[in-house]
């Protein structure tokens, strides 16, 4: 690989909630390695007014103007998820590579049509998968790369808000909770997140089965109920069964009746490992013991001996690093499509009532793309 100390030039598609997020992380942690060339928003007022403040020279509505420049070598598409797939597609037909927000597309179809057309393009696709880079995640990796846990057979995934759904509950904006713009609820908003880490150390294994349940039962404001048009889930329950004899449960909640869920666990021969907080353990004879960690050390050490430790900090420096060829792409679009099997196969499940294979979730999924 070939390193290059020059930025990297990246044109953002889209500057809502999530495209501010995206520069902000440009503008404070890449802006030695990356220039922001252009944005594109349908909203032209806002667009000029974040093309002000972060000082980015070129601004247009129709995002296919952006993607005809041959100035831009990496494009970040900030969107709901049904315009993910064919403003991804577009630009890797345009020749870039594109790193995009998380969940992977609204339907297992898109995705799969995202990753087919990456490598028909020769380009790379990044999803953005932020829990890939925690640093509990990285030194569970390390452990599991050591062969500290012996042989794994069983994970959960596991995420908790008391009340969190949006824009009912109190932030974001009603297309985060409409089938129309985003698919799903819980399982796409912050279960990919917590999937696709569980995925990243199990190795992500081929998924044979899914089982699984959806819900929406507690109460919302009735008001903001009728506004929102909220139609997906608050809780997405499910169980997987992989290659191997390797399984995974799952639970992910918006909101639930309950003062938290214990952190994501890996479960393997010799040892057990707990995300959050982080604990190893291991039982030699008759001890068991428990250990914690020093993540401050860990986290210092990785960025005092090693080379390229900032590559590794959050997404959007890997993405830079890996434009600069400092570093090799992680596997998030392999992740991210996983975990978008699962999920549509939980929302399969739960609508047939039964177990489904992996076979059926991609016979059956739809295309939700909005058509551009």
């Amino acid at each position: 690989m070939s390193a290059s100390s020059e930025k990297v030039r990246v044109g953002v598609i889209g500057v809502g909630q999530i495209g501010k997020s995206h520069l902000n992380g440009y503008t404070d942690k890449c802006k030695d390695s990356v220039e922001i060339v252009a944005i594109a928003d349908i909203n032209e007022t806002e667009g000029a007014r974040v093309a002000e403040k972060y000082g980015i020279p070129n601004r247009y509505t129709n995002f296919r103007d952006l993607l005809a420049r041959d100035d831009i070598q990496a494009v970040d598409v900030c969107l709901h998820n049904n315009f993910h797939m064919p403003v991804t597609v577009a630009a890797l037909q345009a020749g870039k590579n594109v790193f995009c927000e998380k969940p992977m597309a609204g339907a297992y179809a898109d995705a799969l049509t995202m990753m087919k057309t990456a490598r028909e393009c020769g380009r790379m696709l990044s999803i953005q998968l932020a829990t890939l880079f925690e640093k509990e995640t990285r030194a569970a990796k390390f452990l599991i790369q050591q062969g500290l846990l012996g042989n794994i057979y069983h994970a959960r995934s596991t995420g908790f808000r008391r009340r969190g759904r949006p824009y009912v509950d109190g932030y974001g904006t009603p297309q985060f909770v409409q089938k129309q713009t985003c698919s799903g609820g819980a399982l796409y908003d912050m279960g990919v997140y917590h999937i696709a880490m569980m995925l990243w150390l199990l190795g992500n294994p081929e998924v044979l089965r899914i089982s699984g349940n959806t819900y929406q039962e507690l109460d919302m404001d009735a008001k903001r109920r009728e506004l929102s048009g909220y139609n997906v889930e608050e809780l997405g329950l499910g169980y997987v069964k992989f290659a191997n004899h390797i399984s995974l449960d799952i639970i992910e909640a918006w909101a639930v009746n309950l003062d938290r869920l214990d952190g994501s666990v890996v479960l393997g021969s010799k040892a057990g490992i707990r995300l959050s907080p982080f604990g190893l353990f291991q039982s030699i004879g008759d001890l068991d013991l428990n250990a914690g960690s020093d993540m401050g050390g860990f986290d210092w050490r990785l960025h005092n001996v090693g080379e390229n430790a900032d590559a590794y900090d959050s997404p959007i420096q890997h993405w830079a690093a890996v434009q600069q060829g400092r570093v090799p792409l992680l596997p998030t679009a392999e992740l991210a499509l996983n975990t978008m099997l699962i999920s549509e196969g939980i929302y399969l499940s739960d609508r047939l009532e039964r177990e489904v294979t992996a076979e059926e979730v991609e016979a059956l999924s739809v295309s939700t793309a909005v058509k551009l």
